[in-house]
């Protein structure tokens, strides 16, 4: 029954979303809800053949909008204004904010202040080093680019995909295991180092287009402390916050207010990291770490459900459409210039070796260190929502940061890294477990 209605309440916010964004000089209404059923069908069909041959969905939805974005080379144009078309944008736009919402509620801050320094050092590990083999791989690569591209192209190699990770774990039985709390915990942590790294480049960016353009030492310091205070402010306000807003909606006799009022938050929370020049998909990271079941537990008595099986049939409309947006900006006719093709090899080299350092990290004695290191490979849906930011920031040249070439040669080496993982993560997992003397 729940998922039936919020999926009906996530469609109709589309449609309406769809109808606003579209009454402003954009495609027909009738023409984006047909797409946006297309987009359904497609992700969901073509995600469900990469699970049944044990590959993330997310790969699928991806793949979906490759295929609808390079239909025009078949002669089919009639879909070619969905990488431009404002409605498409917004709801891609609501999609990648409802997926860091609910990464946010799948974090715990107490695990990750529980996991200890092996897994902070291996966070760290794997954001300065990736970062550091991309920007000179890029610097090699693409000499005639702007050094901001070289810096952002560092940045997408910067985080890991907690989700890929997770599952393959779980599928072990391995989630509880030293490794597994490690990589999880390292995981976690490299998301919210990854979302600062973020930050800072995309300040540095649009700092270079104002009036006496880039930032100096100063500037780029003032944007990883205003990025630590959000988040540090966002969780150290936003719980009481959130119990009073939650205790305040309990006088409401209608139903659905839980997840209602946790949107707005995460709304809310999005709009105002853009208020203070930050992504806003910082804001509705920090909106679901601070809801816990502690700060609704008034509203749970009236509801069927938690919040994350809530918020599930949201993200089942709203995030498909942002990987297939996505997935429909790769020109698949760019991947015929070798240097592409070059650097999506070396991003993917960068990718993989980078994260290998996290090995060299981990404290504790007895520990796989190999499985830590290759268990923060893949990029994932992180790595994406990386690479589409920087399609949107524009250089004062009038050229964006990450353009179409260099964003094919980032989808390919995000799906390389998120296909290599499962594979070597488990032999190497089952390497250890039939290693002599190993015990559970």
């Amino acid at each position: 029954m729940l998922g039936r209605k919020s999926f009906r309440a996530s469609l109709l916010v589309g449609l309406l979303l769809c109808s606003a964004a579209t009454g402003h000089g954009g495609t027909s209404p009738a023409l984006v809800l047909g797409t946006l059923a297309l987009f359904l069908v497609a992700a969901k069909v073509v995600g469900d053949l990469f699970e049944r041959v044990k590959q993330p969905a997310v790969l699928g939805e991806l793949l979906a909008g490759v295929l609808i974005g390079n239909l025009p080379l078949v002669g089919v144009t009639a879909l070619s204004f969905v990488t431009t078309d404002p409605a498409m944008g917004l709801l891609a736009e609501i999609g990648v904010v409802i997926l860091l919402f609910e990464v946010g509620l799948e974090s715990d801050v107490s695990q990750m202040l529980r996991v200890g320094a092996s897994a902070f050092l291996v966070a760290t590990v794997g954001v300065v080093v990736p970062m550091a083999l991309g920007y000179f791989g890029a610097r090699w690569i693409l000499p005639g680019a702007t050094w901001h591209a070289h810096v952002f192209i560092g940045a997408i190699l910067s985080a890991t995909s907690v989700g890929i990770t997770a599952r393959v774990l779980k599928d072990l039985g391995k989630i509880q295991s030293t490794e597994g709390r490690i990589i999880l915990g390292a995981a976690v942590i490299d998301d919210v180092l990854g979302l600062i790294v973020l930050a800072v480049v995309q300040g540095i960016v649009l700092g270079a287009a104002k009036p006496g353009g880039g930032l100096d030492a100063m500037g780029i310091a003032g944007i990883v402390g205003k990025s630590f205070l959000f988040l540090g402010g966002a969780i150290a306000l936003g719980r009481p916050l959130s119990r009073w807003v939650f205790r305040a909606a309990q006088v409401l006799q209608v139903r659905g207010l839980l997840l209602a009022f946790s949107v707005a938050i995460c709304f809310a929370f999005s709009f105002a990291a853009h208020a203070v020049e930050l992504a806003p998909i910082v804001g509705a990271f920090a909106a679901g770490l601070i809801l816990d079941e502690v700060s609704y537990k008034n509203l749970l008595g009236r509801e069927e459900h938690g919040l994350e099986d809530q918020v599930r049939p949201l993200a089942a409309i709203f995030v498909p459409v942002f990987f297939v947006v996505t997935g429909a900006k790769v020109d698949l006719t760019v991947l015929a210039d070798s240097t592409i093709l070059g650097l999506a090899g070396v991003l993917t080299a960068a990718a993989i070796i980078g994260k290998q350092a996290c090995s060299f990290a981990v404290l504790e004695r007895g520990v796989d260190r190999l499985s830590v290191g290759l268990g923060m490979i893949p990029r994932g849906e992180v790595g994406l929502i990386f690479a589409s930011v920087g399609t949107s920031l524009i250089l004062p040249s009038g050229q964006p940061v990450v353009d179409k070439r260099t964003y094919a040669a980032a989808v390919v080496m995000v799906i390389a890294t998120t296909l290599v993982t499962p594979p070597i993560l488990s032999f190497s997992l089952g390497r250890k477990r039939k290693a002599p003397g190993y015990s559970t």
